[in-house]
């Protein structure tokens, strides 16, 4: 958290609404009205449900659990600091998101900050990638969860199987969504708490008692890269790259969460916090407690993960660790599913897509956008069943999600930037002050590397579809943003506020 020069205070709402008698709804309301909206959303998500929304949308557990393999084999156990430098970098990322948030708090996140901060061209186009990010994440995380669904159940599956498994989940995750925000707030809450202890009571067991390795591996190289370790070590942090974003959830909820313009950047950042400790926990704890490091690094050993908690805990402790960790699959797909419903309430709340008027439509009884939950749905489903012509179907979703993610988060610090070039001087109840340019340079010179790390051709000897699909599958979704922009003009609809951040 920044401190010192830092500047924390009011976001300067109107004199009468500093009576003690006016309440955090009445102040919501009126900071809501004075940016050009009316919401109807239910406020009931606490800054708690708020803060496990982002935690389980980030879900080290899931981000670990699904890549471990992958980034064990490609950087060996050093791959474990890769953790805290990536964290280090969405930190400064975070940290600019709640500066826009707290000034900006609309449903939605990324779409209407962008709108603000620089026009509505701009925040078409980040929409528009972070809502494929977004439907590519889902998939991503459903396929990466399918093979512990078939593992809990006993099934042996193939490639077909875990897709179906991984299109099953997306269905039960949609249909919990509609229910409303209460339950998903609950269901957040459950998830965060099932999480954070899973990782904890699991992480400590296998450090405490089932440590094969010492804590010197963590800064061997393993002769992994052909004698340039440097290489190896940053391609095994596209693993914690994919870990860290979801923070960004929290803003995606804003106008359901009281007293918004201070619950959501602290949320955000305590989800780097304490989502990052459990993810160095249990990267740490799986790390040391490999039996056979060169049976990972041969190929001999494909699910070390699965090697790790059968020999530590046996066959029913294995299953035991498995269905907590299935708690944060489900969990995290409805996080996910529900920013998603919520970019796509705030696009279509202003005429900014085709179908505006269903994906704004909230529902009468729960008071969530079901149509956009069910595109949120649908889509991503699609994207899993692409996993059948995929050769590493895991790692080929989760490296795209995570580019196109970090594209449409650039695109928002860029904005930021520019901004500020043009005299925006935050207002929100989170200032960086004198902090808020060094912050903010940072921030993207992490990004900018962190996107050209995620792309990198690094198998040559593989078809040019495995090392150039990600830049294609983008160019593509920029491709088709321009053509849909150029031909049907979206920004030009509606007449919500646009560039102003400076004005104000």
């Amino acid at each position: 958290m920044i401190s010192g020069p830092a500047e924390f205070s009011s976001p300067a709402p109107e004199k009468d609404l500093m009576k003690p008698e006016t309440t955090t709804a009445d102040r919501d309301s009126a900071q809501l009205e004075a940016l050009g909206y009316d919401s109807k959303f239910d406020r009931s998500m606490s800054k708690w449900a708020n803060f496990s929304l982002g935690f389980t949308y980030l879900s080290p557990v899931v981000g670990v659990y699904t890549l471990f393999a992958v980034a064990l084999a490609a950087g060996g156990p050093a791959m474990f600091w890769t953790y805290l430098l990536v964290g280090i970098g969405q930190l400064f990322v975070a940290m600019v998101f709640g500066e826009i948030v707290s000034q900006f708090p609309i449903a939605g996140g990324l779409y209407p900050w962008a709108r603000r901060l620089v026009g509505k061209r701009w925040a078409w186009m980040a929409g528009w990638v972070y809502l494929w990010a977004l439907c590519s994440t889902i998939a991503g995380v459903a396929v990466g969860g399918a093979p512990y669904v078939a593992q809990l159940l006993g099934l042996s599956v193939g490639q077909a199987g875990e897709v179906a498994i991984a299109i099953a989940m997306i269905v039960g995750t949609t249909a919990l969504n509609v229910s409303g925000t209460k339950l998903l707030a609950r269901v957040a809450m459950f998830g965060f708490i099932c999480e954070l202890v899973g990782a904890i009571v699991v992480g400590g067991y296998l450090l405490i008692v089932a440590r094969h390795q010492s804590f010197h591996v963590l800064f061997q190289s393993f002769g992994l890269g052909n004698g340039h370790y440097f290489p190896a070590f940053v391609a095994s942090s596209v693993a914690a790259m994919w870990c860290y974003y979801g923070f960004e959830a929290c803003g995606d909820v804003a106008e359901e969460t009281p007293d918004a313009s201070r619950a959501i950047p602290k949320a955000m950042r305590m989800t780097i916090y304490v989502g990052g400790f459990a993810a160095m926990l249990v990267c740490l704890a799986f790390v040391l407690a490999v039996p056979d490091l060169k049976a990972v690094f041969s190929g001999q050993d494909t699910d070390p993960v699965v090697t790790i908690l059968n020999t530590a805990m046996g066959p029913i402790g294995l299953r035991a660790v498995i269905a907590v960790v299935m708690v944060s699959f489900f969990s995290c797909l409805i996080s996910l599913e529900a920013a998603t419903s919520r970019l796509l309430f705030s696009y279509g709340r202003d005429r900014m897509i085709f179908g505006s008027k269903q994906l704004s439509t909230l529902s009468e009884r729960t008071r969530v956008p079901v149509k956009a939950l069910l595109f949120a749905g649908i889509v991503p489903a699609f994207i899993a069943i692409t996993g059948l012509f995929l050769k590493r179907m895991v790692e080929a979703i989760v490296v795209s999600s995570a580019t196109g993610i970090y594209v449409a988060f650039q695109m928002i610090v860029l904005a930021a930037l520019i901004a500020r070039a043009k005299g925006w001087k935050p207002r929100g109840a989170f200032r960086l002050g004198i902090w808020a340019w060094p912050v903010n340079l940072a921030a993207l010179t992490y990004g900018v590397l962190a996107i050209i790390n995620m792309v990198w051709p690094r198998t040559p000897q593989d078809p040019w579809y495995s090392n150039y699909g990600t830049i294609v599958v983008w160019a593509a979704v920029f491709a088709i943003g321009l053509f849909y922009a150029a031909l049907f003009r979206p920004y030009e609809h509606g007449d919500a506020a646009s560039g102003d951040a400076h004005l104000n």
